[in-house]
């Protein structure tokens, strides 16, 4: 996404936004559910952990 300023005839700003490339969309999106599902799984192992660590009290 791109961001600019274009200086307006009551030198007010405006501001102008460019969509990213759908196959970029695509790719941002696909790298957040990545993530997404990593983050799941790690707090998974944690609570896995903890459940173990709890049961030895």
């Amino acid at each position: 996404m791109s961001f600019s300023f274009t200086k307006q005839p009551r030198n007010e700003p405006s501001f102008s936004f460019t969509r990213p490339h759908p196959a970029d969309l695509d790719e941002q999106l696909q790298a957040i559910t990545d993530m997404a599902h990593e983050i799941l799984r790690l707090v998974d192992d944690v609570r896995r952990q903890t459940g173990t660590l709890n049961n030895r009290h």
